[in-house]
């Protein structure tokens, strides 16, 4: 544990940060967990707020070496950040955070969680791929925030598998809006049991089952009425055939059984501190083994692909490429190329047709070490962020 002398908060380092700019030290929270790393952009005030909320703080020598830096290139600028839609998926993490702290201590509107839900589809929208590229490419090791990430990466999925299962843009959202909040009761625990490397206690336990009817008591205090979206939540560990929980119930909503199906598939392809991820395409397997022939899971099997959008490749051709846009029809998706026909990691990278046979897919990335983390723009370039 940092000694407390040797930590600066957050309120006494405004003066060093700016929307839109890299931080030049990284901030932890209150248990000295990782939040953001050096280098990362500061998307926006709803962000440092939430970091204020989480106790956030610098190291010391970090922080004083930065002002002898900064005093001692008086009058140099720093080149202006365009926002781009990176910086919004950033900043919407930060936003979620916020809504959902406000809707925990039953602050929030059911209206300010529809609203964020809004937001989210017209990103969505703007490329469905790089949506799926953002769930799926897990190289964040910033475990404190795993909760607000899984929330947002199963709202992504939960949007995109309602369009490819032809409900309402209504039904979609208020999917969504249940994959946002099934978890609203057991956040911070989420957080520590990403860290631990011991299995949960009992008190983690009990807590972990009672979470669905507690979320939704926290949603009704808030103003939700929507029965689709509060069943969804209420039901979204339990199994056919009573094998889940907290009711055992035999016969569960569709809404529930796409929801659980998101929820498990994004906490299968999720590493933890103590446990690796499973490939992607290894999950979306396991997803058609366990529930063959339901039409609801070939809806999310379709909607991600076999190689989903993050999905790391191994090429006949030699070369390491990740997956970017999913092909319109058939298993072979356009990637993007992180390594030479030795397997030796490049700067330059290449788009390649997986159709092509010359480029076909040998198989998953066994060892992804060399790629632990994969820039978006890198692979997409840069793109504009929605209006």
């Amino acid at each position: 544990m940092t000694d407390l002398s040797e930590r600066i908060p957050l309120a006494e380092l405004r003066d060093l940060l700016a929307v839109g700019q890299p931080l030049p030290f990284r901030i932890l929270d209150a248990q000295g967990r990782l939040l953001l790393n050096a280098g990362h952009l500061l998307a926006d005030e709803t962000q440092f707020e939430s970091l204020m909320e989480r106790g956030a703080w610098a190291e010391r020598p970090l922080v004083e070496a930065e002002r002898v830096a900064r005093a001692a290139a008086a009058g140099r600028s720093e080149a202006a950040h365009a926002a781009s839609l990176f910086d919004q998926w950033d900043r919407t993490l930060w936003q979620l955070d916020k809504l959902t702290r406000a809707l925990a201590r039953r602050q929030a509107a059911v209206d300010q969680v529809t609203a964020y839900v809004r937001s989210l589809r017209a990103m969505v929208e703007a490329d469905p791929d790089v949506a799926l590229f953002l769930c799926v490419r897990q190289d964040d090791r910033r475990f404190a925030l795993y909760p607000l990430t899984h929330s947002l990466h199963c709202a992504t999925i939960a949007l995109l598998a309602g369009h490819q299962l032809g409900w309402s843009e209504a039904q979609s959202d208020s999917l969504a809006c249940a994959a946002l909040t099934m978890n609203l009761s057991i956040l911070e625990l989420q957080a520590s049991m990403a860290e631990q490397g011991e299995p949960p206690s009992a008190k983690q336990l009990r807590d972990i089952r009672a979470h669905p009817a507690a979320a939704v008591a926290l949603l009704r205090a808030c103003g939700v009425a929507d029965e689709l979206w509060l069943t969804a939540v209420a039901e979204h560990h339990e199994r056919s055939g009573g094998a889940g929980y907290p009711q055992g119930l035999d016969r569960i909503s569709e809404p529930a059984l796409v929801l659980r199906a998101i929820d498990v598939f994004m906490a299968r392809i999720s590493p933890r501190a103590k446990r690796p991820a499973i490939a992607p395409q290894a999950a979306v397997r396991q997803l058609f083994q366990e529930s063959a022939g339901s039409p609801l899971t070939m809806a999310l099997v379709k909607t991600l692909g076999v190689h989903p959008p993050g999905s790391m490749l191994q090429l006949r051709s030699g070369e390491i490429a990740v997956s970017i846009r999913r092909p319109q029809r058939g298993t072979q998706p356009i990637a993007a190329t992180l390594s030479d026909a030795r397997g030796r990691p490049i700067a330059e990278t290449h788009r390649r047709d997986t159709a092509q046979a010359e480029f076909a897919v040998a198989g998953p990335l066994s060892d992804a070490t060399q790629f632990a983390r994969v820039l978006p723009e890198r692979v997409y370039g840069v793109i504009a962020g929605t209006t």
